[in-house]
């Protein structure tokens, strides 16, 4: 189980792994963005009997998280959520589709009301647009509802407040049923950013590193290009994986596979 990439699914047996780590969008155009389209095959395509989602993400469209949380509660597998940093807005929604809800230590949640630009409006638009807010509030509350001991006034009023949640509060509410330790042998989580950023400046001497940075681009190059890069998937029976197999998504699990060595 590797929680230092960013947005991969991963399966080990009967156990499948999901990182959550940025903004969830219906239009991903970074790296670190996830959308409910790509978990959503991912996920009922699955066979398994648990799955771990792991959290860190300031939320983004409320339609693209109801729609994971969905996918999540749809799957006959074992859910259980993990927030390792921040499950904010959308994100908190999507923490609370584990049957079983972990916070870490230092890990918050933030709920809030749903907001939506509205531009240039007459009032009877401006009044729909926040009966729209209001019905889409709703749906958040519904999820809250099915895990905290709260009452519906209760998260409403944490929700007008833009509320943050530790996780001991978390777990007194309901929203969480257990609060890791971090082991004390256990390293701290590096980004892919992190990684490619060492790998690059590690003992560099400015300005004579120069040529020695633009050898270490090189080499990332490289990698990239690799067909032999391993990928945690079973290659085809009776074939070998070519370079042309290592195409999107694969190609680049297996480039991070290989920068985390």
């Amino acid at each position: 189980m590797n929680k230092g990439k960013y947005y991969q699914l991963t399966v080990t047996g009967k156990e499948a792994t999901l990182n959550i780590y940025g903004d969830i969008t219906s239009w991903p155009w970074l790296e670190s963005d996830v959308s409910a389209y790509n978990i959503k095959q991912e996920i009922d395509s699955l066979d398994v009997d648990a799955i771990n989602v792991y959290i860190n993400s300031y939320g983004g469209e409320v339609a693209e998280a109801l729609a994971i949380y969905s996918a999540l509660r749809r799957n006959k597998a074992s859910v259980t959520t993990y927030c390792d940093g921040f499950a904010c807005s959308a994100a908190s929604i999507i923490f609370c589709a584990g049957d079983t809800r972990v916070m870490g230590e230092l890990a918050l949640l933030m709920i809030h009301n749903a907001m939506s630009y509205v531009g240039y409006a007459n009032s009877e638009e401006l009044r729909k647009a926040a009966e729209n807010n209001d019905k889409i509030n709703q749906s958040s509350i519904e999820a809250y509802k099915k895990v905290s001991t709260l009452s519906e006034d209760e998260i409403k009023d944490l929700m007008d407040n833009e509320t943050w949640i530790t996780a001991a509060e978390a777990l007194e509410m309901g929203f969480a049923t257990e609060i890791a330790e971090q082991d004390a042998g256990e390293e701290p989580i590096q980004s892919v950013r992190g990684i490619i950023h060492d790998k690059l400046t590690a003992k560099l001497e400015w300005p004579n590193g120069i040529p020695d940075l633009i050898e270490r681009m090189d080499k990332l190059i490289e990698i990239y290009d690799n067909p032999a890069l391993q990928l945690d998937v079973e290659p085809k029976t009776g074939e070998e994986k070519t370079k042309n197999e290592l195409t999107g998504s694969a190609r680049a699990a297996a480039f991070f596979n290989a920068l985390a060595k």
